[in-house]
């Protein structure tokens, strides 16, 4: 963890609200994967610097908002403003440049894992992996945006993929926690968590673990 990304999520803890944490059934240690809803920004924020376990999580964080190169396009696409909106030429000339030059730094400084969109997406899951049988945890934000502060009933499914290579792996029946972030009453809510099994096809169990992960969603 980098020295800028340690005094900015300090700063935070300082300067903003307090989150409480309320568990739905006790969590054992083990390795696991937590899935939080977005919450605009102030999901991933919060996650990164006030969730009680934030020293022992590795976020996954698209590769595109490392390199400065490719943020502009991908804050373009991202629903960073209201499309329509009195400002948008405004942001949308000036906004991208700014996230360019201040948002990598900071990504670079932080315990991210790049989540690559092509071949590269190896990368992720091996040092996913690694991250696990060192017996830290992912955070892994598994809403799909369809919209400015919206976010499709569908959930993204390819991180389920981590479930069967932890097994197979280092013998882990990998847990995957819901996490519901309400920003206005400052709290983690975290469900009881949804065990992936080795006995089944991932593709038998998929629409299950996704079902109970979306429950846990809406608070």
């Amino acid at each position: 963890m980098g020295k800028l990304y340690s005094v900015l999520s300090a700063a935070m803890r300082v300067f903003s609200p307090k989150m409480k944490t309320v568990w739905e059934t006790e969590f054992d240690g083990e390795p696991a994967v937590f899935c939080p809803n977005h919450a605009g920004a102030l999901g991933p924020i919060n996650i990164c610097a006030k969730f009680p376990l934030r020293d022992k999580c590795h976020p996954w964080m698209n590769a595109a908002m490392i390199d400065p190169k490719q943020v502009p396009a991908y804050v373009r696409q991202d629903y960073w403003w209201a499309p329509g909106s009195f400002f948008e030429p405004i942001l949308t000339r000036t906004l991208p440049y700014l996230a360019a030059l201040i948002l990598p730094p900071i990504f670079r400084s932080a315990p991210v894992i790049p989540v690559y969109h092509d071949i590269q997406v190896v990368k992720t899951f091996r040092l996913s992996v690694e991250h696990l049988s060192q017996g830290k945890h992912l955070v892994i934000f598994p809403e799909i945006p369809d919209g400015y502060q919206s976010y499709s009933k569908q959930l993204y499914n390819g991180f389920l993929r981590i479930a069967p290579m932890a097994y197979q792996k280092l013998n882990i029946r990998l847990k995957f926690y819901p996490v519901y972030i309400d920003a206005k009453s400052h709290l983690f809510l975290i469900s009881a968590p949804v065990e992936y099994d080795p006995d089944k096809a991932l593709e038998e169990q998929e629409e299950h673990i996704l079902n109970v992960i979306s429950s846990g969603l809406r608070g």
